[in-house]
């Protein structure tokens, strides 16, 4: 059996015995939490820029093809197990369905209708679902702290998305893209939980990372074959440009960041990270988008903070 590297990416790989029960945020934690928000912040926008020419399907595709390439490349050149019992691999599919897959595909298409910030936005409610899903499929408790910040959260949610719902000329798109991205992120929540069961087996991250992202591709090419579509691939310097940073910045590396903290402080902690980029995000559609900052909009995004979950975090 190969050997697996923890020691070659800070964080990349955390030992069997980090769980879900850490308490404290040493240097790692909060490295791993900076490398996420910082590049899923910016990861928005990019797909915005894709919406065009190219069908979003195939966008969405064409991103995890090469991010699957690059994370196996990470794999082999670590010297990363890569092989597997079949068992697992079922594991690693339903993975690559929820969190690289169905989840992508939905925001995507949303991201036809709605601005990159509030994609990210409505993203963040990733903070609320993940202490709800834990509580149901992993049995960890959920405290009345997660449950008002549940509430307040979704009502922040709303509030931001008024304005944008309200224009007459685009309430209805809006309202069917608020709930495609409502239920990727779902989707997402959902690839979270069978993430924490695979990594707290001790399996390492970027190893089954990689399968993950190998089967979310496949799935992602058996939509695009479905909805029967040609292909279409865009020579435009910018389009390539923004596919290959998309692949590579604003998947492998956040997403490798993201689960491996996953892995040290468990998917309820984890998922506050989703709740900080949203502020990048506007700042960074106010500057590129044109999007507009009301006052409703500011409050909004105030209680979708969850600043009652943001509490301090219990242990189990």
């Amino acid at each position: 059996m190969s050997r697996d590297a923890p020691g070659s990416t800070p964080g990349a790989d955390s030992t069997p015995g980090s769980t879900e029960n850490a308490t404290t945020f040493g240097a790692a934690e909060l490295g791993l939490y900076a490398i996420t928000v910082v590049l899923w912040s910016t990861g928005w926008i990019g797909i915005k820029l894709q919406v065009g020419d190219v069908p979003v399907w195939q966008s969405a595709f064409y991103r995890f093809v090469i991010a699957t390439m690059v994370m196996f490349a990470w794999v082999a050149l670590s010297g990363r197990r890569i092989r597997f019992p079949a068992a697992l691999h079922l594991r690693f599919a339903a993975l690559g369905a929820f969190m690289f897959s169905a989840n992508f595909a939905l925001m995507y298409y949303a991201a036809q209708f709605l601005t990159s910030g509030l994609l990210a936005v409505v993203f963040s409610l990733t903070t609320v679902l993940n202490p709800i899903n834990a509580a149901l499929f992993l049995g960890q408790r959920t405290g009345k702290r997660a449950l008002i910040g549940a509430l307040i959260g979704i009502c922040g949610i709303a509030l931001i998305y008024w304005p944008e719902v309200n224009r007459p000329a685009g309430g209805t798109a809006a309202l069917i893209a608020l709930a495609a991205a409502i239920c990727g992120t779902l989707s997402f929540s959902f690839g979270n939980i069978v993430a924490f069961g695979i990594h707290k087996q001790g399996l390492p991250v970027i190893s089954t990372n990689a399968w993950g992202m190998f089967y979310g591709a496949c799935l992602l090419g058996l939509l695009v074959m479905a909805i029967g579509e040609p292909l279409t691939i865009s020579t435009d310097p910018n389009y390539v440009s923004v596919l290959l940073i998309l692949s590579t910045v604003s998947t492998v590396v956040p997403m490798a960041s993201y689960l491996t903290l996953m892995r040290r402080i468990g998917p309820g902690r984890a998922g506050y990270a989703t709740v900080m980029f949203p502020i990048g995000a506007l700042v960074i559609s106010w500057l590129f988008e044109g999007y507009e900052w009301t006052v409703v909009a500011l409050v909004g995004l105030a209680l979708a903070g969850n600043l009652f979950v943001l509490g301090k975090p219990r242990t189990t």
